[in-house]
């Protein structure tokens, strides 16, 4: 079932739609380095392993997501995509069925976007999808430049989410089109108590098992469960300037499509 918001100041009286992130996640608790520091070493250290690990995790049904997500985006004919924190392009790639002519992937790791920019190469798609490093939050680009912009399992690794969200709407045309996949938490029994089991103890264990950095599933785990999802991610988006706001849990609410407008 989706969700649309319209308006773009919804009355809000629930408290954790009012102030949902108050703990800060980070992927080294007891290391020093701000959170954006320690995502870039943690995502350098993963990189060779992202692409495995995310299929064994979920069970390969995030290409599927990933799928619906660009249908979405494709309904509205975009010329140009920016897909941030692009890691190892997966997103990127499958946006080529958009018919758009021009694709960038932004990521600030230096290791996923090798592997992206391998990716990207061994594919022939080096003419349609360029790979840029950057920061999400301080974006290069120039206001209104894209007609389409997408985000998979990104958002919730930006140190500051209303800071990364209002530069993305900033270089988004007016009536340009937002499409993030996030995870998010089942909200109904048994779901919701099958998902924490999943997420808590499952999900970190492939993690030590198959991973040389044993914090970063955790911490990949522990951060899809603090993170604001359905209605308080919503009313973030309607906060930053965003209209048309659209939820649509997928596969029985464990991630999240969601779609915006820029007015």
């Amino acid at each position: 079932m989706q969700y649309k918001y319209t308006k773009r100041h919804p009355p809000v009286t629930n408290p954790l739609y009012l102030h949902p992130m108050k703990k800060e996640i980070r992927p080294y608790q007891n290391q020093q380095g701000s959170k954006k520091e320690q995502v870039i070493t943690m995502f350098d250290t993963i990189s060779k392993e992202y692409d495995l690990l995310n299929r064994v995790i979920s069970l390969g049904i995030d290409i599927k997501w990933r799928n619906r997500l660009v249908q979405k985006i494709a309904a509205k004919q975009p010329k140009n995509i920016l897909d941030v924190a692009t890691g190892t392009g997966d997103l990127a790639v499958a946006l080529c069925k958009t018919g758009a002519s021009s694709i960038v992937g932004l990521d600030i790791s230096p290791g996923m976007l090798a592997i992206g920019k391998e990716k990207v190469l061994s594919k022939g798609l080096s003419d349609i999808i360029e790979m840029h490093i950057g920061d999400s939050e301080n974006l290069s680009y120039e206001t209104a430049s894209f007609d389409a912009v997408t985000v998979a399992f990104g958002v919730r690794n930006f140190e500051n989410l209303e800071k990364g969200l209002s530069e993305i709407y900033r270089i988004l045309k007016p009536g340009g089109q937002l499409a993030i996949l996030e995870t998010s938490v089942p909200t109904r029994f048994p779901y919701k108590q099958g998902y924490r089991f999943y997420a808590g103890f499952l999900m970190p264990l492939i993690g030590k098992i198959f991973s040389k950095d044993r914090a970063a599933y955790g911490y990949l785990s522990d951060s899809a469960a603090h993170f604001p999802f359905g209605k308080a991610f919503n009313n973030i988006l309607l906060k930053i300037g965003f209209i048309e706001v659209v939820d649509d849990p997928q596969t029985l609410g464990v991630a999240t499509i969601y779609s915006a407008t820029k007015p």
